[in-house]
């Protein structure tokens, strides 16, 4: 079990292990920083001054090149959310009963090196209670999704655009309030968000 943290404080290790993507036709599993807005220096990357480690407005030109041709995968077990309730910080730990995907978008550089996104969309009404600002794209945990998602040469699929514009919660969860996400723990009692059924929105 690893954790994984955005690059925050400039630090371009906090990476995203084995994020999957496609190069020329194969997919393969990379580390990438988890911060899209890079630059490569030396064998190492440089994290940019724009907070980049979620990929939101898919309508701006920063992202259309990577969400058509650099889409990526990231496998998880869970995801920690925050929300501001009566001023004070809430932090919800969040483990799927299984793996579940989540979509990314990647950058890759002339060193060698990568730097990555996590695709997130407008709030989930199941999902607010948590986290109200945002909501991670969850991807349908299919062969035929996840081959053409990862396809580099797809300009336009209907079941993407179709993704994007309706995201759906694939993953049953355990939702539990922690003080820290690196030494929290789903009890007994956890809150057991389901996935939503086939045809909800």
């Amino acid at each position: 079990m690893e954790q994984f943290y955005p690059a925050f404080g400039g630090n371009s290790a906090r990476q995203i292990r084995r994020l999957i993507i496609q190069e020329e036709g194969k997919p393969r599993r990379v580390d990438a920083t988890w911060w899209f807005d890079c630059t490569a220096n030396g064998e190492r990357l440089e994290v940019g001054k724009r907070t980049t480690f979620n990929a939101r407005n898919l309508d701006s030109p920063y992202w259309k090149g990577a969400l058509r041709h650099h889409r990526a995968i990231v496998v998880a077990t869970g995801i920690g959310e925050s929300k501001k309730i009566d001023g004070r910080k809430h932090q919800y730990l969040m483990e799927g009963t299984q793996p579940f995907l989540l979509a990314a978008l990647y950058r890759p550089f002339p060193n060698g090196q990568y730097s990555c996104a996590v695709i997130t969309r407008d709030a989930h009404l199941e999902f607010e209670p948590y986290h109200d600002k945002a909501f991670p794209l969850f991807l349908p945990p299919t062969r035929e999704f996840t081959h053409t998602w990862l396809a580099e040469d797809i300009l336009q699929a209907n079941e993407i655009d179709d993704l994007l514009e309706h995201p759906r919660l694939y993953a049953t969860l355990q939702v539990e309030e922690v003080k820290t996400f690196k030494n929290g723990a789903i009890s007994p009692n956890a809150t057991l968000l389901e996935a939503d059924r086939e045809g909800e929105l």
